[in-house]
């Protein structure tokens, strides 16, 4: 008998973040297990060799990982709500949009991990390396944005879900990267985010 489909994911992880929201938006439901890929306990690499998540265990039990993956399956599991253009030029531009920002969360997620070593086995150089990722990336999604209301003009989509859910964890994890100051446009495109159901209850606590 087919089961119901999971999501397998910690509750801080940007990547997960982004799949819960797409799930909320398009109203997929789905059952959310919380497994922490770095606690001793963890059966994250019994759904993912990788030992990453989030993982989406389908009604099968079969298994999808990676949250780009996951996202664009979801997008054709429900009618409702598209977050994805069905023209090749337009979806691409969204789904550039996607790596950009979690290649902002990835660099972000390898500063967190060093930070948490012993302070004499970290690598300030590094650290230093990731943080110019991090800081290039929030460049060029505020000059890309401009003065548009979401990333690719006046339409919602899955590239402001990405792009809010990596300003979300910089804001979680790293309060001393001032980006509202430096980048005013991207304040005003996360405030405009949380005023959505599906960012609020998600947001990521301590």
């Amino acid at each position: 008998m087919p089961q119901k489909m999971q999501l397998i994911g910690s509750l801080t992880s940007p990547f997960v973040r982004k799949v819960r929201i797409v799930a909320a938006e398009k109203f997929i439901d789905y059952e959310l297990v919380v497994d922490v890929p770095w606690d001793e306990n963890t059966r994250v690499p019994a759904y993912n060799p990788l030992g990453k998540v989030p993982v989406w265990v389908l009604e099968d039990g079969k298994t999808l990982f990676d949250s780009r993956v996951i996202v664009e399956y979801l997008e054709h599991v429900s009618p409702v709500g598209h977050l994805l253009p069905k023209d090749a030029r337009p979806r691409i531009a969204v789904k550039r949009w996607e790596a950009l920002a979690d290649g902002v969360c990835d660099a972000a997620a390898l500063i967190f991990l060093e930070r948490k070593r012993p302070k004499d086995k970290q690598d300030p150089e590094w650290i230093e390396r990731q943080m110019a990722k991090v800081q290039a990336g929030l460049k060029m999604m505020s000059d890309d944005i401009g003065n548009q209301t979401w990333c690719t003009g006046e339409f919602f989509c899955l590239a402001d879900i990405a792009i809010g859910c990596a300003l979300g964890y910089l804001e979680f994890r790293f309060p001393e990267i001032d980006w509202r100051r430096t980048h005013p446009n991207l304040s005003e495109l996360f405030d405009r985010m949380m005023q959505r159901p599906a960012f609020k209850e998600t947001a990521p606590v301590a």
